[in-house]
């Protein structure tokens, strides 16, 4: 009978469920001193086990917690987000993304968590529709990241839209999933701005899909980067629409939907100039030529008043 409840009260602070030594007394129609007893034979099981965790008492709950690392896993509702966002991303080959979200959803605790899951994502798993290039590229991510974080050089072979394959030298700088696809950002060596570039002042880096690199190889040659002149990603990311190469621009734009949030949302750069009760006015910094396809998108409901290029 001891065993057993030990056993669960084990399994209670797993699973981040209250462990209060009061109710768990009359739960199992036991003294307070019995279940401290428990608790204390647990503490030091987990104290020499082969992963050590430490079983604290909260004030605030008036339970006992259980600390490891553990604690820093994905919990179930967790688990069950980032299934779904991967579905929608149809980032990866089915069979590779299969293996992603079975192993995913196998750090649910305690196992009947995982069939509850596995349910709720089931019929996306089954439907689940690959990307028109079917190839598969998930091992070259690392080999990329290693490149851009040790300022590695690369050489690729890749296919353009009219289908022709150009040999590049190139510095990466960052790596970007956006709108299904992977993109590798990089400096082109040696390139002739002059006949290749629209705007031979450009100073931001080339967007390659990954799936249409039909080869690569990261060399054994270092590029340096200037720390203020750095490329990062995340501001990148606030200005880019649709991963589309371009230049750098000012918008002032009128705003006459019914939706200023998700303006707001899509580009994360814009700010309120002037609001009114039926329209809106409002600036932001966009990279590239996406934007434009976006304002089409929207109808009568923007429209452009400046439209500065850097």
């Amino acid at each position: 009978m001891k065993n057993q409840r030990i056993l669960d009260i084990y399994l209670r602070l797993l699973n981040n469920r209250e462990v209060n030594r009061k109710k768990l007394a009359q739960e199992y129609e036991v003294s307070e001193r019995s279940i401290h007893r428990d608790i204390s034979d647990l503490r030091n099981f987990l104290l020499f086990s082969a992963n050590p965790a430490e079983i604290i008492y909260d004030d605030k709950s008036n339970s006992y917690k259980l600390l490891n690392e553990d604690n820093q896993k994905l919990n179930n509702s967790e688990i069950l987000a980032i299934c779904k966002i991967l579905l929608d991303s149809r980032a990866f080959l089915k069979d590779e993304m299969n293996t992603i979200i079975n192993k995913l959803m196998k750090q649910c605790i305690p196992i009947e968590n995982y069939t509850k899951v596995s349910k709720l994502v089931e019929n996306e798993k089954f439907h689940y529709m690959e990307l028109q290039h079917k190839k598969s590229f998930i091992n070259n991510i690392w080999d990329i990241g290693e490149a851009i974080q040790n300022h590695f050089k690369m050489e690729v072979n890749y296919v353009r839209m009219d289908k022709k394959v150009v040999k590049r030298i190139v510095e990466p700088v960052g790596l970007m999933f956006s709108e299904y696809y992977f993109y590798l950002l990089a400096h082109i060596e040696n390139i002739d701005k002059e006949k290749h570039f629209q705007n031979k002042s450009d100073i931001f880096p080339t967007i390659y899909r990954l799936d249409r690199i039909e080869s690569y190889k990261v060399l054994d040659e270092h590029f340096a980067i200037i720390y203020k002149n750095r490329f990062e990603e995340g501001e990148f990311r606030k200005r880019v629409q649709f991963m589309t190469g371009g230049r750098l621009r000012k918008l002032t734009f009128k705003y006459t939907g019914n939706s200023l949030e998700a303006i707001l949302d899509k580009i994360p750069t814009a700010e309120i100039l002037e609001q009114k009760e039926d329209y809106t006015v409002l600036s932001a910094e966009v990279f590239g030529n996406g934007i434009d396809r976006w304002i089409l998108a929207q109808g009568d409901s923007v429209e452009i008043l400046e439209d500065k290029k850097y």
